[in-house]
């Protein structure tokens, strides 16, 4: 054989050599793919360890893809899908959008603490610590410490990804100062916890031993990370958020962490371009409902259960947050169309101070002359005005020292509209059955 031809022949093996590794290793692959991804009926949550004296729980690991067969579960994922993006679309068209989240973030960690047993009203977490009952400080400032714990990890996602480090220094921020400054702040905890009961003879619930938190994390970083898995967002991080919450990493604050968690990782992955969806209000007024839809994962494998009620609290808590905005929007409305223009030549500075009310709707005439740059007087005088076109009341009756409270505002973010209700949520997930 002529060596041209011979050359020829070798190299058209090895392009074909190449071929077949190449379409064979990619079917290889996927087969890999397809045998680690699991179903979630088939989700197994873990088994109990004995330790000296009691057992601990070691949940499964979790970073792989799962699948949603079930059609009923895929409709939920589908409506939750939906109202996220309305109420993402809202928040993009919204003008002074940031001004409207910083009361949604201060709603969040008002009902996140709730949960924990502050409280703290939403009012009362508007207040300066001057201005707050000295028997209420403390739960005040565990609410001031979720909103500067927020702030910080929604900054800081510009720069670290959703890792165990943002986690750990966000968690240092919960624990600044309040309940639980003597328990390892921003460390995952070195000793054994639990959860109910007065001591580990007696606790409902037993978490790992904290010789292998570090495996789990790591897995869990991992899921929330991977770019090589399919499964959807919102499937993803009610895994997630189940998982951390059976890790319990940190001797305390985890359940905040872990609400705090799904507003990060919605943010993370452009799901929301600002943290308008928090689920602590729908966690807090399904309190039971949320409590056993967890437990129902660990002591039954029942994964699809607590995934149906978190997709159905993630839709009405975005209508809900779609619903605040379309009313603030009304309000906006007619608070700059009809109310401040009336003022005349002193609507100008009307229109500055409305804005800072949209920020905190509960001021003193020292700060809206600080706020402003005015002196106390023009403040006063501007505030007066403010009282007559009904925008403004006071609230402590006191001749000094007075609080003036943007009502109509404040009222959208305290009140739930009564066809959104989650009482009626309470019946509906509970159907759902096992």
């Amino acid at each position: 054989m002529p060596f041209f031809y011979a050359q020829v022949k070798i190299r058209n093996s090895h392009i074909l050599r190449k071929a077949v590794f190449l379409k064979y290793g990619f079917l290889y692959l996927q087969k890999k793919r397809m045998e680690e991804a699991r179903n979630i009926e088939q989700f197994k949550a873990g088994s109990w360890e004995r330790q000296y004296g009691y057992r601990s729980f070691l949940p499964e690991l979790v970073d792989r893809e799962w699948l949603l067969a079930d059609p009923h579960t895929q409709l939920l994922l589908s409506e939750a899908d939906r109202y996220l993006g309305e109420l993402n679309a809202f928040g993009m068209i919204v003008p002074n959008v940031d001004f409207f989240i910083k009361m949604h973030i201060t709603k969040e960690a008002t009902f996140s603490n709730r949960i924990e047993g502050t409280q703290t009203e939403m009012g009362e977490a508007l207040l300066k610590a001057q201005d707050v009952k000295p028997e209420k400080r403390d739960d005040w400032q565990e609410v001031q410490n979720y909103i500067q714990a927020i702030n910080y990890a929604v900054g800081e996602l510009e720069n670290l990804p959703l890792s165990s480090r943002l986690l750990c220094q966000t968690h240092a921020l919960l624990l600044q100062g309040v309940r639980g400054k003597n328990k390892l702040p921003g460390e995952y905890r070195s000793s054994q916890n639990w959860i109910g009961g007065a001591t580990l003879r007696d606790a409902v619930f037993i978490p790992p031993h904290q010789t292998q938190l570090s495996a789990l994390m790591s897995d869990l970083e991992k899921l929330l990370n991977n770019a090589d898995i399919r499964t959807p967002h919102l499937l993803r991080i009610a895994i997630a958020h189940y998982q951390f919450e059976t890790i319990h990493p940190f001797l305390d604050g985890n359940g905040r962490l872990g609400r705090l968690l799904i507003t990060l990782y919605l943010v993370r992955y452009g799901l929301l371009t600002k943290p308008s969806l928090y689920l602590s209000e729908f966690f807090e007024n399904n309190k039971h409902l949320y409590y056993d839809n967890l437990t129902l994962v660990r002591d039954r494998d029942n994964l699809l259960q607590w995934i149906r009620f978190f997709l159905v609290g993630v839709s009405e808590t975005a209508k809900n947050a779609t619903y605040t905005f379309q009313q603030i929007l009304k309000l906006k409305e007619k608070v700059e169309t009809e109310q401040i223009v009336t003022l005349g030549k002193r609507s100008l500075i009307g229109y500055a101070f409305i804005k800072e009310l949209y920020k905190n709707p509960i001021i003193t005439t020292g700060d809206a002359a600080e706020r402003l740059n005015i002196t106390d007087a023009t403040a006063s005088r501007l505030i007066s005005d403010f009282e007559k076109l009904g925008i403004l009341t006071e609230q402590t009756g006191f001749r000094r020292n007075r609080l003036f409270v943007f009502k109509e505002y404040l009222q959208l973010f305290e009140n739930l509209p009564d066809h959104h209700s989650t009482t009626r949520l309470g019946s509906t997930t509970a159907s759902f059955g096992g």
